[in-house]
Order: structure tokens, then C-alpha cells, then sequence
């Protein structure tokens, strides 16, 4: 792993946000990364030799860390997937609400993946 720190940070916007861009790290394969914060919550990323595993499964680990995860779209059509902090539901609405995007599935319990995937079988 190497981790290449930005001093200062690169500064940009997004929309009305200005975005702190910190640090570069380039992780081999099978190398982990986690992200914590001071609630307690834990996002791991992997990277593997075909790409990354950008989120632990949504339907388990995270929700076992207090993050729960949003398949999201915006106006223009661009997906994402968010991930909400147990307990910041009101504040994720606000800014769906502020930046024009809505909740297409919510994948943060098995029962949400099993729609999910029944949806996509059905497709």
C-alpha cells in the first residue's frame, strides 16, 4: 500500500460544497482499507486484481456498523450508491431533497436485497 498525503488539500466544488481532496492510496491486490469515524462506524474497500470491492456487503457488515446503503439517481439520471449513518435518515433527505436525487432501493437489510434481486430476475 502507498498512501501519497495532499498538504495542502486540493480544494474543489460540488455544487454548493467545497470537497477536501486528502490523500491518494494505491493498494495492491487483496490489500484492505478502512475508513472509521468517530460514531463508530467502519467502510472497508478492496481492491482486487479485476477492480474493488467498493462496499462490504450492504445487506450485513455495513448494517452491522451503522451504515445503511441507498442505490440513489439524481435529475440527469446518475446513480449512486450512498451510505446513510443509523440515525442521519433526516439529514440524507434533506440533502437528497437539496441536491434533486431520490432513493431508488434502499440495500441495507436482507429483505431489501432479496427485492432487489427478485426485481432483477423479473427484468
Amino acid at each position: 500500500m502507498r498512501i501519497d498525503r495532499r498538504d495542502p488539500p486540493r480544494d474543489f466544488q460540488v455544487g454548493p460544497v467545497t470537497i477536501h481532496h486528502c490523500a491518494d492510496v494505491e493498494l495492491a491486490p487483496d490489500e484492505q482499507i478502512t475508513l472509521v469515524s468517530d460514531s463508530g462506524t467502519e467502510y472497508d474497500i478492496v481492491r482486487k486484481s479485476w477492480g474493488y470491492y467498493a462496499t462490504p456487503s450492504t445487506n450485513r457488515r455495513l448494517a452491522e456498523h451503522g451504515l445503511r446503503a441507498a442505490l440513489t439517481a439524481n435529475a440527469e439520471g446518475r446513480v449512486a450508491l450512498l451510505l446513510v449513518e443509523r440515525g442521519h435518515e433526516d439529514e440524507f433527505a434533506a440533502y437528497l431533497g437539496e441536491q434533486d436525487m431520490h432513493v431508488v432501493a434502499w440495500l441495507d437489510s436482507d429483505e431489501a436485497a432479496a427485492a432487489a434481486i427478485a426485481a432483477l430476475e423479473g427484468a
